[in-house]
This record gives C-alpha cells, sequence and structure tokens, in this order.
C-alpha cells in the first residue's frame, strides 16, 4: 500500500465520531439522515465525516432516487495491521537512500587513504566501520587467528581490538582460534 493512502485510513479514523460512523455502517448501509438522527449530529457534520471516510476509500456510496446510501467498504477492514504500514513506494527508497549516505559519511570520516585512523567511540558509527572491515572475509571461509590479525593489519594496528568487537557484536564467531563471518552479520 502506498503511504498516502494509509495515512489516509489513519487519520479518517483517528475521529470518534467517524469511528461511530463506521461501527454503524459495518452492521448496515444508510442515509445521512439516519446516521445524523442515530448520533444527533447536524446532517452536515454527518456528511463532513463521511466525505472524509470516502476519500479514505472507507465507504462507498450510491445514489438510492433522491437520497444517497453510504455502506462500509469492507474489503478496506481485512486488511491487516501489517499491510496498512508497510510500504513500497519511494518513501523506503529514500529512507534507505539517507542511510547510506550515513554509511558513506562514517567511512569518509574515519577512515583515510584505505586506513581506519581511530575507532569510533558511538556504538552506530563503529557497527558501520566494522562491517565495513568485514567486507575483507568471504562467508563460508574460516580464517585462523594470523590471517585475521594480518587482513586488519592492512587497516588498523590496534587488530585485537577490531577482532574482538568483531566478536562482540555478532559480525565473526571463534572457535578454537578459528574465525568465520557470523550467517548473519551485526545486532
Amino acid at each position: 500500500m502506498e503511504i498516502a493512502k494509509s495515512i489516509k485510513i489513519m487519520k479518517a479514523l483517528s475521529d470518534p465520531s467517524r469511528l461511530m460512523i463506521m461501527n454503524s455502517l459495518m452492521d448496515r448501509s444508510q442515509y445521512v439522515e439516519e446516521l445524523s438522527e442515530r448520533f444527533n449530529l447536524a446532517a452536515s457534520t454527518v456528511s463532513f465525516h463521511l466525505k472524509k471516510l470516502d476519500e479514505a476509500n472507507l465507504v462507498n456510496k450510491e445514489k438510492d432516487q433522491y437520497y444517497v446510501m453510504f455502506h462500509a467498504n469492507h474489503s478496506i477492514f481485512n486488511l491487516t495491521l501489517d499491510e496498512l504500514t508497510r510500504f513500497n513506494n519511494i518513501e523506503k527508497f529514500i529512507q534507505e537512500e539517507r542511510v547510506e549516505k550515513y554509511r558513506k559519511k562514517v567511512l569518509k570520516t574515519f577512515f583515510k587513504n584505505n586506513e581506519l585512523i581511530q575507532m569510533p567511540a558511538q556504538r552506530k558509527k563503529r557497527l558501520i566501520v566494522l562491517n565495513e572491515l568485514a567486507k575483507q572475509f568471504r562467508p563460508g571461509k574460516t580464517y585462523a587467528e594470523q590471517e585475521v590479525n594480518d587482513r586488519i593489519l592492512k587497516f588498523f594496528d590496534d587488530y585485537c581490538l577490531i577482532r574482538r568487537e568483531m566478536i562482540i557484536f555478532g559480525i565473526m564467531t571463534r572457535k578454537n582460534h578459528n574465525y568465520r563471518l557470523s550467517e548473519t552479520k551485526g545486532p
């Protein structure tokens, strides 16, 4: 679902009067005048709320002689909360783009001439740096401790710190002085 449609649905249902109207329409189709009488609201107020519900595609309407009959759009109510909050549109792309831009900024700050100049203190930045260093290792391959040290030394002198942090963050696993990348990198 698109984010704009989801927002309209959530906003439309956030008003108590509209919730009462929707509840009533879930039972049976009704006219504006019936809803007005039922909830002791002015017909213009009910029309306003029905317009908001219609814009969110929560109600359907059909002409019945001189009146307009409103009924609930049950297909919308069959959507799960997951479907209402999961978006396959540009917003997700923009968020991922921001994350990637931040990652590149962190790497540019802490790497100079392909060397790690300092280990970040902030956990989020540290994880970005460690995941970048993890690219020196192939998934599924087991490395001896000395081989891990040698690969890390190309980037940073304190190979013990990097090796230990990779284990703490779950990027690598260690067993009998042998290391390998975890199946799922990072916390």
